[in-house]
């Protein structure tokens, strides 16, 4: 049966060469003639010509030196032509073919470089790259390198206390005079200049269609990743607030450290031959993160929360980030973005690959649905003329606004307290604490208690001023 390793043809064709092309750029294999595509022999005619032909013209056309069998079977004459893999890329008239599965498929532009590279035991980030010297590179996502590569003992004084350029060549980012382009990567100021699609782009989706606001990130990818999530957790993301005592806490629909692992996982495993950038998508609810990028075959997507080997698409790249501790190296990625998502009652997010990249999934957690829910319904609530009246020249809009949704709550609660408040607001209690103030001197609502036992209410209608 045909298969990666295994072509059957009846007859010899020139075309055929390019089979055997295919064969020397993957892993090798048996191309078989004179028998049919259900593998039964079907006899050739001419077989010793052929079998002087054959040999003659692989070699002629691409320099190849192959094993040709002339077989024979219930007088039945078959060749078999042994391909084995070669350590250069091999072309046929100035092609380049390669296998894929059954089938035989032409290798140009972006795969033709990834064919070249695999096939010299190389990877895309380990290329050096003219025209860029330590110099060159940004002297701020150095010093944040160092930074956290002694704050995660990966590094230790000794290693870090020596100048950009010792430090370059330590962590072996260098190929004779050039850097690596895992180096210009993660430190130059702008690596756009040799990688179009070396950025990030975040935008707020109100739905699939509408884009309320959007932002690109740019630099050195260490920086990116710093940037990019303290965009997100400080512009696109509203965190819900509680309060234990007087301690505010904040609550987003997805945990901070699982989507900073999903991120990293998404840039150190980019395929930047593509020139396209990463696409973080956010909505009230959910995170679409999508990279143009693909799973190692050994690693299918079901696999992904479940033990498995370690194989970066870019190992020179996720070097740099394991040594400032920003990552594992033993692909423990997944399994601690299941152990945040547990410690905050978060759903683990969905991982496919239907949108011809890696899609991560992230939604919110039922509880924080509720809670939402809950907000939207305070903020919708009618405001009687006379309480829109007493708010109307005295208050900014946004304190209107706000003490629109404190109404909305007390409508259906007989009172409110300033931590309450101020959850409901997402403010600190002193913001809310004010803005309570200022309702009772208008005459909105009433104060009862003491310090933390004071409570709000609705003021009644006859003790209205």
């Amino acid at each position: 049966m045909e298969n990666q390793s295994i072509e059957y043809k009846k007859t010899w064709r020139d075309e055929y060469l390019k089979w055997i092309c295919a064969f020397a750029n993957t892993e090798g294999g048996k191309l078989y003639i004179g028998i049919d595509d259900n593998g039964n022999v079907c006899g050739i005619e001419d077989a010793h010509k052929l079998s002087e032909d054959i040999p003659n013209k692989i070699r002629n056309s691409m320099g190849l030196i192959c094993t040709v069998n002339l077989l024979n079977q219930n007088g039945l004459d078959y060749f078999e032509i042994i391909t084995e893999k070669y350590p250069f890329p091999v072309s046929y008239h100035g092609k380049y073919y390669k296998r894929t599965g059954s089938t035989m498929q032409e290798v140009s532009g972006i795969e033709l470089d990834k064919m070249i590279l695999s096939v010299q035991g190389r990877t895309w980030d380990s290329v050096p790259v003219p025209h860029i010297t330590v110099d060159d590179l940004e002297n701020d996502a150095i010093k944040l390198f160092k930074k956290k590569a002694k704050e995660s003992g990966r590094l230790d004084d000794a290693a870090l206390d020596v100048s950009n350029t010792t430090l370059i060549q330590n962590l072996h980012l260098t190929e004779g005079k050039y850097l690596t382009r895992a180096c210009m990567l993660a430190f130059h100021p702008d690596p756009e200049l040799w990688v179009t699609g070396a950025y990030i782009k975040v935008a707020f989706f109100e739905n699939d269609a509408d884009i309320l606001y959007q932002d690109e990130i740019h630099g050195p990818l260490i920086l990116q990743v710093e940037k990019t999530m303290d965009l997100i957790y400080s512009k696109y993301m509203k965190a819900l607030i509680s309060y234990d005592d007087i301690y505010r806490k904040e609550t987003f629909f997805f945990p901070r450290a699982a989507f900073r692992e999903l991120l990293l996982n998404a840039v150190i495993h980019k395929d930047y031959l593509s020139t396209t950038p990463i696409q973080i998508r956010i909505y009230k609810d959910k995170i679409r993160l999508w990279n143009d990028g693909a799973l190692p075959k050994e690693v299918p997507v079901e696999d992904l929360y479940k033990e498995h080997v370690s194989k970066p698409c870019n190992p020179n790249l996720a070097n740099i980030f394991f040594k400032c501790g920003m990552i594992e190296s033993w692909a423990r990625g997944f399994n601690k973005i299941k152990g945040y998502c547990e410690e905050e009652n978060a759903k683990l997010p969905v991982i496919d690959l239907s949108l011809g990249g890696i899609t991560a999934r992230c939604f919110a957690s039922d509880k924080y649905l509720a809670l939402m829910n809950e907000h939207i319904e305070l903020e919708n609530v009618p405001l009687s003329p006379k309480m829109s009246d007493k708010m109307s020249d005295k208050m900014s809009d946004k304190d209107k606004s706000r003490l629109s949704v404190v109404l909305g709550y007390l409508q259906k609660s007989n009172n409110i307290s300033s931590s309450k408040a101020a959850e409901l607001l997402n403010v600190e209690i002193k913001t809310a604490n004010r803005l309570l103030v200022k309702a009772v001197e208008l005459g909105i609502l009433d104060a009862t208690g003491i310090n933390k036992t004071r409570t709000y209410s609705i003021k009644m209608c006859g003790e209205e001023k």
